[in-house]
């Protein structure tokens, strides 16, 4: 589980980093590149993005599958990017990141493990917080499995598999919106696990132009006075 929230965490963020530019509706032809540019366009101009999730995870490494939802929100600074993810079901659990410190509080262990967020600069889904990946130089972009290619909530779906090998992802999916939005993602492992994330009430730079005072207030996190601390 915490390695999955990192990645996905890590590839949203990546989607949302770079410098404003203009963006295109999606066209009935468009081919996968063509899809990904236009994602990658329209999440470059967005200040700070929210949204509800449903998360399910299957397959022979999981056992009974596993279900999980929540609220997540990002918000990229002028120098650096800020995250938190709220998971309300089956535990609690609090993902949070100001650019500096990466904080995961699981509170049925009750324990919170800190690290700063520079320990995982050499990782290449750590590229993404910082802003430096690309989607066409760090992603084969093909199109999607059999399974994935029919028409879904007038979404174009898109594959994503690593150029480099990556150690916890075989490929992604993801299906992108007339507005060139995520609206579902699925993350397969070398295991065969998938991962099945639905994402809804997104909502586009409703911090736009939030203050220093509010950030902070959002995107921190002090958990209760007898939690274990773990720092790495």
């Amino acid at each position: 589980m915490r390695k999955l929230i990192f990645i996905v965490s890590s590839l949203l963020l990546f989607l949302s980093l770079s410098s404003p530019r203009g963006f295109s509706q999606m066209s009935p032809g468009d081919s996968p590149e063509e899809t990904a540019e236009r994602l990658q366009l329209r999440i470059d101009s967005i200040k700070s993005l929210s949204f509800t999730f449903n998360q399910q995870t299957r397959g022979e490494m999981t056992g009974r599958p596993r279900k999980g939802s929540g609220r997540a929100i990002f918000y990229k600074g002028n120098s650096k990017s800020f995250m938190r993810w709220d998971y309300i079901s089956p535990d609690k659990q609090v993902i949070v990141s100001d650019g500096n410190v990466f904080s995961m509080y699981f509170e049925n262990l009750n324990q919170m493990i800190v690290t700063p967020a520079e320990n995982f600069e050499k990782e290449l889904t750590y590229s993404f917080f910082t802003g430096n990946g690309n989607l066409k130089k760090n992603f084969h972009i093909l199109p999607p499995n059999q399974e994935y290619s029919g028409p879904i909530e007038n979404s174009r779906v898109i594959k994503l598999v690593p150029i480099q090998p990556h150690p916890q992802v075989q490929d992604i999916h993801l299906w992108v919106t007339e507005s060139s939005l995520i609206r579902r993602m699925t993350i397969r492992d070398h295991f065969g696990t998938l991962t099945i994330l639905n994402f809804s009430d997104i909502q586009v730079d409703t911090l736009a132009e939030a203050d220093k005072k509010t950030l902070q207030s959002i995107f921190s996190f002090t958990p209760p006075d007898d939690t274990e601390i773990i720092e790495q």
